[in-house]
């Protein structure tokens, strides 16, 4: 029986596609042209909304317990501490998840590693894709092993996950439009103390090459990620920890006893101007790349894999209408283009040269964060940028309707009543209609008919301050977004939702296990 979907690129938005897919029931191929996982890594923070969209894959508790939560956030300008910014739950009342999160790239891929490889799928290294073509029915892929034989192998989806330069992309023959900082990133694994190793996130200010420390598992041990602008950034194949350590250990009042390992990379801004042609699809930094800045990165290659996942198994399972897979570039394209617009904005600023730009970092930002973050409009609207609850569809094919402050397109709110909480139900990956209050007969013989779960949850207090609607329907899509908010409670609205969409929810989407 041959594979139905092939990816290329095993980094996380490879690996969570894969999972997501394997789990249920659609076979795939996961290769990758290096010898073996990433050793070190660049992107470090897990997002509440990935944390929440973790439950489908019984993710969330492993990435926490071997992560470490952030409860704080230090600024330093000249070697003194000036500011101290409270993080341990910044998003409290917004998510089950209300803080930053550290988890490593190179952490992250082995866990996903681990537990696809427990469904029986290995990622196929030195494996390469030299070429394919699409028929309109069938991709035909050119795929070359580490021993130099080429195979041709039949799929019915190709998924490029293969990074910045991309051989999928080139392939379809998507522009990535955009640029490349001047500056020169690094990032060391180092273990030492110091005011700066406790536990918390500190950043120096002083200059535009700023300087950032998380923290890891593991006593002493720390992320050192930081930015080169003078003429060291021309040197980036010789450059090594003495070379940017001086800078570091003064700005922080580090002492380092070991370097587990040191990296420089370039960092690019970029949005592929399509995510699909035909039945080849990209993903993550195959279709965006940008700064670092908010962590964004990798959460929102996983977002773009998870929300691929679902459309693709409804196609291939279903037989849906072909509309549902063209629905992926059009939720996920245009956030893609805010992100980089919005990350790049903040990395210009945070590295600005100039005296103006020196004083708001070490002078206006250590005043003016502490006093932002003690209010609760300004720390909410900051929680929910960053983390991505505020991801919105509402302007995609899938979004119709509204029920009080929720509209189809929106990540279903979360809200916790009587010690219910209306997220435990998300863990299934599966079409399911939530009502809050109650659910009349004609709405029950529905989701019986169609094997849609039906969760209703006894009115409360919290559903109606989450923004919720008394005896509306929410269906909701297998990622858990809202596809249609409908206030009546009338199930005719969603027989004309799903037909208005070519779906038919013959055989709803469900986890193996």
């Amino acid at each position: 029986m041959r594979d139905e979907v092939l990816i290329v690129g095993a980094g996380p938005t490879g690996l969570v596609l894969a999972l997501w897919l394997t789990r249920i029931g659609i076979r795939v191929r996961i290769i990758d042209k290096t010898s073996e996982p990433g050793t070190t890594s660049r992107a470090l923070a897990i997002q509440a909304r990935t944390l929440e969209l973790y439950r489908q894959l019984d993710l969330t508790d492993a990435v926490i317990n071997l992560g470490v939560r952030v409860t704080a956030a230090n600024m330093w300008v000249r070697g003194e501490r000036k500011a101290r910014v409270p993080l341990g739950a910044i998003g409290e009342g917004m998510t089950p998840y209300p803080y930053l999160h550290v988890f490593p790239q190179d952490e992250h891929e082995r866990l996903l590693i681990a537990r696809l490889e427990a469904l029986g799928i290995s990622v196929q290294r030195q494996t390469e894709l030299i070429d394919f073509t699409d028929d309109g029915t069938r991709i035909h892929a050119r795929v070359r092993a580490v021993n130099g034989g080429e195979e041709i192998a039949e799929f019915d989806y190709i998924v490029g996950c293969d990074g910045a330069r991309s051989t999928v992309r080139q392939l379809i023959g998507a522009d990535f439009a955009g640029g490349t900082y001047r500056q020169l990133f690094y990032v060391a694994d180092i273990e030492g103390s110091g005011p700066a190793v406790n536990g918390e996130v500190n950043v120096a200010l002083d200059e535009a090459d700023f300087i950032l420390v998380f923290p890891m598992r593991g006593a002493g041990r720390v992320r050192l990620v930081g930015v080169v602008s003078d003429e060291r950034a021309e040197r980036a194949e010789s450059l090594n920890f003495a070379d940017v350590s001086g800078t570091a250990l003064t700005a922080l009042k580090m002492q380092v006893s070991k370097v587990n390992w040191f990296s420089t990379y370039r960092v690019h801004h970029r949005v592929a101007d399509h995510f699909r042609k035909g039945r080849a699809f990209l993903a993550g930094d195959a279709a965006h790349i940008h700064s670092p800045a908010g962590g964004q990165g990798m959460n929102t290659g996983i977002g773009d894999a998870i929300n691929l996942a679902w459309k693709l198994a409804m196609v291939l399972r279903n037989e849906e209408a072909p509309g549902l897979l063209a629905s992926y570039e059009a939720e996920r394209i245009g956030f893609a283009r805010r992100l980089v617009q919005t990350t790049d904005r903040i990395f210009t600023f945070a590295t600005a040269d100039g005296p103006i730009a020196d004083f708001i970092r070490t002078r206006v930002a250590p005043f003016i964060m502490p006093i932002a973050t003690r209010i609760s409009a300004v720390t909410e609207f900051m929680f929910r940028t960053i983390s991505q609850t505020m991801l919105t569809y509402r302007d995609g094919p899938l979004a119709e309707g509204k029920a009080g402050g929720v509209h189809g397109g929106d990540r279903l709110p979360w809200a916790v009543a009587r010690g219910i909480d209306n997220y435990d139900s998300l863990s299934t990956i599966a079409w399911q209609l939530h009502v809050y209050g109650t659910a009349n007969d004609n709405v029950v013989r529905w989701c019986a008919a169609r094997g849609v779960p039906l969760q209703v949850f006894q009115w409360a207090k919290p559903y109606e301050e989450a923004g919720l609607a008394r005896g509306a329907l929410y269906l909701l899509r297998p990622d858990t977004y809202v596809a249609l908010a409908e206030p009546s409670g009338n199930p005719e609205a969603l027989d004309r939702y799903l037909a208005s969409r070519g779906l038919r929810l013959r055989e709803p989407v469900t986890s193996l296990g």
